[in-house]
C-alpha cells in the first residue's frame, strides 16, 4: 500500500479544465496574465498523457510552458488495467518517464480495460464486479503505483449494460479497491448520469454511495442522447456542455463533500477557449458557495 507516498504537487480544490492543442496559446496567456477577458482562469488543466509520449517537438515545448506556471493533472487513458493480460508495460514505461519529466500533481486511469493480448480497442470497456475482478485489477493498479512511486486515482466507468454475475455494486467495487491498493477515486459525474440513466438505476443514490473522503478529483462533462424503440441511450462523448442534471448532481456532491478540485472536460467537437472557462466558472461559482456555507458553519458551531 502506498497511501502514504507524496504527491509532487496538489491539485487546487478549484476548476480546471482539458488542455487542447487548438488552445494553447489562449489557454497560456489566461494563466500568465493576471486578468482573463472571459473573467476566470483555470486553476489547474489535464492532458492525456499519451498525447506526449513522443520524445520532444512543439507538444513538449507547450507543455513545458504549462507545467511552468499552474499543476497539471495526467489523465491516462491506455493502461487498460482491466485486461486479463495485466497492465499494459509499454504504455506504463512511457507514462512513468513523462512524469519523471513533468511531475504532474495527479495521475488516473480508468476502471476499464483496452485490450488483450493481440488487439487493442478505442474504447474503455466494463469490468465485471466481482471479487475475481477486484483482485485482479488490484494487482494491477499496485504495480502501477510501484512503478511510478506514488498513488493514482481511478475513474468510475460510463456503462451501458450490467453483468448478471456482479457481486457487489459499483461503490462497493472502488471503495474496497482503494482499501486494498491506498488508490483514491477520480468521479465523474457525467458517468453516473450516463450509467443511471442507461441501467434504470437512481443517479443520486449512485452518488451518495460514494464515499466523499476518497475523491482527489471530479470530471464533469457533457453527453449525447439517442431515442430507440427500447428507450433513451445516453452516449458518453464529452461533446456538449455539462447537463443540467449533471450540474444538480455536482451541487449535491459538493454540499456533502465540500471543495474538490473540478475539472471540465470536453473532448469532441471542442468548443472556443472561452466557452470551457464559462464552464470553469460556473464550477467554480459552485465551489466557491460550498466554501462559504462552511465556513459559516464552522463559525456557528
Amino acid at each position: 500500500m502506498l497511501a502514504d507516498m507524496p504527491t509532487p504537487r496538489s491539485l487546487p480544490r478549484l476548476a480546471g479544465v482539458g488542455l487542447k492543442p487548438q488552445h494553447y496559446a489562449e489557454a497560456l496567456e489566461s494563466v500568465s496574465a493576471s486578468i482573463h477577458p472571459a473573467g476566470y482562469i483555470p486553476a489547474w488543466f489535464e492532458v492525456h498523457p499519451q498525447n506526449y509520449f513522443g520524445a520532444g517537438g512543439p507538444p513538449h515545448r507547450w507543455l513545458s510552458a504549462f507545467a511552468e506556471r499552474v499543476p497539471l493533472s495526467f489523465h491516462s487513458v491506455g493502461l487498460s488495467l482491466g485486461s486479463a493480460d495485466g497492465v499494459n508495460l509499454h504504455e506504463l514505461d512511457q507514462l512513468a518517464v513523462l512524469c519523471d519529466r513533468y511531475a504532474p500533481a495527479m495521475v488516473s486511469d480508468h476502471l476499464s480495460w483496452s485490450g488483450s493480448a493481440s488487439n487493442r480497442y478505442p474504447d474503455l470497456l466494463p469490468l465485471p464486479y466481482t471479487q475475481d475482478a477486484l483482485h485482479h485489477f488490484a494487482g494491477q493498479v499496485a504495480r502501477v503505483q510501484d512503478r511510478l512511486a506514488r498513488t493514482i486515482l481511478i475513474e468510475n466507468p460510463s456503462r451501458y449494460l450490467a453483468f448478471a454475475g456482479d457481486e457487489m455494486s459499483e461503490a462497493e467495487f472502488l471503495h474496497a479497491l482503494c482499501i486494498r491498493t491506498g488508490c483514491g477515486l477520480l468521479l465523474d459525474i457525467n458517468n453516473i448520469e450516463v450509467s443511471a440513466a442507461n441501467l434504470g438505476l437512481d443517479a443520486g443514490a449512485m452518488l451518495d454511495a460514494i464515499d466523499p473522503a476518497l475523491v482527489g478529483e471530479v470530471h464533469l462533462a457533457g453527453h449525447a442522447s439517442e431515442d430507440h424503440a427500447h428507450g433513451r441511450l445516453l452516449i458518453d462523448d464529452h461533446g456538449s456542455p455539462v447537463s443540467g442534471e449533471t450540474w444538480r448532481l455536482f451541487e449535491r456532491f459538493v454540499q456533502r463533500a465540500g471543495p474538490r478540485p473540478v475539472l471540465i472536460e470536453w473532448d469532441t467537437d471542442v468548443p472556443a477557449f472561452d466557452v470551457l472557462l464559462g464552464e470553469a466558472a460556473r464550477a467554480g461559482a459552485i465551489i466557491t458557495a460550498s466554501a462559504a456555507r462552511q465556513e459559516r458553519s464552522h463559525a456557528l458551531a
